[in-house]
């Protein structure tokens, strides 16, 4: 199950680049074209920032998507500095989905949700099993005793 788990969210998380560097792409000839001001923004800063941020965050995304796809070529856990992408992934996800309860409505928020579930689901099926306490206390610990029996009076 850890495999496909992980193809999952690398495929959905590369779709997710393209998706927000184009959309915030696409704001940011919205904005150049039609000369919007908000407050008195410049509209050509505006359009340059919503590209710069579309970029950037389009590349994120792809970061983590080459890190969720490293784990499911490799099958083994992401360490490190995969491991905060995906956790920061998982927050990011969250966020978007409360906010987009309120700005988008509840299809993008299920959306949201789904992807961050399916990066938590990723970052849990690696976790290593805990090992019995037993085993634990066997190798080097104080022994493991049982109570002592009840006598009878």
């Amino acid at each position: 199950m850890r495999r496909p788990v992980a193809w999952t969210v690398a495929v959905v998380l590369f779709a997710e680049a393209l998706g927000v560097a184009a959309l915030n792409w696409f704001l940011g000839v919205v904005v150049a074209r039609q000369r919007m001001s908000l407050a008195g923004l410049d509209p050509d800063t505006m359009s340059l920032s919503s590209k710069i941020g579309g970029v950037v965050f389009g590349l994120y995304f792809a970061l983590c998507a080459l890190v969720a796809l490293l784990v499911a070529i490799r099958d083994r856990p992401p360490a490190g500095l995969g491991k905060i992408l995906l956790v920061s992934a998982a927050v990011v996800h969250g966020l978007l989905g409360a906010f987009a309860w309120g700005l988008a409505g509840w299809p993008v928020t299920l959306l949201m949700v789904g992807v961050l579930g399916l990066v938590v689901l990723l970052l849990m099926t690696y976790d290593p099993p805990e090992e019995p306490r037993d085993r634990a206390a066997g190798a080097g610990g104080p022994p493991v005793s049982s109570p002592p029996a009840p006598t009878a009076r």
